[in-house]
């Protein structure tokens, strides 16, 4: 049974930053194209950054220039580091495969909070 466990969200204020980690057991990880997704209150999830397995990135026009997304094969996680922090990013952000989301069952996310 895969798992996808996410980690580092948290209260940031605005200009802050944060750094998430997705960590996968039990998957084939290295050969997918992986993203991070996040879900605002009342608002569908959406794609926001994906990487390739040979690491080319991809990344949502809204958050261009302030995240950047990158893996660790080898330790089977991926990671987003976010800064510039706005509120609008407020939101619980998970990873999966990308850019459907299909590949594994959904972690729990990890809430990420910009407020001042």
């Amino acid at each position: 049974q895969v798992q996808l466990v996410e980690s580092g969200g948290g209260l940031v204020q605005p200009g802050g930053s944060l750094r998430l980690s997705c960590a996968a057991s039990g998957a084939i990880f290295r050969i997918y194209t992986m993203g991070w997704y996040r879900q605002a209150p009342g608002k569908p999830r959406e794609l926001v950054a994906a990487i390739a397995s040979g690491g080319s990135t991809n990344y949502a026009d809204s958050v261009k220039g302030r995240f950047a997304i990158s893996r660790d094969n080898a330790k089977n996680t991926i990671y987003l580091q976010m800064n510039n922090l706005r509120p609008e990013d407020t939101a619980v952000y998970y990873c999966n495969t990308a850019p459907t989301g299909l590949g594994y069952n959904w972690g729990q996310g990890t809430q990420v909070t910009v407020s001042s």
